[in-house]
């Protein structure tokens, strides 16, 4: 008899922890390029640009999003409601911006944008895994829908 449960259970915890990381990562990155090389006040024409609704209010909560939220992910802290905001941000996004633009992401369509989403809302569905501040620190002390 083997034991593929165990197998299973670990295999799991080391993919949350990759796909986390990388998603996290990416999403911080984005967040840090919209507040500290574009600035805040360059973000805001940019979404103005786009026709992005309320852009100065928009712009800034999408980059502090993207940047506490990719940290939270990268750590699974908060993990599920993290990964909700940031599934929301990149419809939003796709609705917005990249639809029109076609599927490619060299011509400024979706597909990038897509699997961000795709990959946040699969993490908020499965929550962050073993190796994580949710399952270390928070373990039973929050709500499962927050983390």
């Amino acid at each position: 008899m083997t034991n593929t449960t165990a197998h299973n259970s670990a295999a799991t915890a080391w993919g949350l922890l990759v796909l986390r990381v990388v998603v996290g990562g990416i999403f911080f990155a984005h967040g840090a390029q919209k507040i500290f090389e574009y600035t805040l006040a360059g973000t805001t024409q940019s979404f103005a640009g786009m026709g992005v609704p309320l852009p100065e209010v928009a712009a800034p909560f999408v980059a502090f999003l993207e940047l506490i939220g990719g940290a939270m992910l990268v750590l699974g802290l908060f993990t599920r409601l993290a990964g909700v905001l940031l599934a929301i941000d990149m419809v939003v996004a796709l609705v917005l911006v990249h639809l029109p633009a076609g599927f490619w992401v060299g011509e400024g369509g979706y597909e990038f944008v897509a699997l961000l989403g795709a990959s946040a809302l699969a993490i908020a569905f499965t929550g962050a895994g073993r190796f994580s501040v949710d399952r270390g620190v928070l373990r039973g002390r929050a709500p499962a829908w927050l983390a």
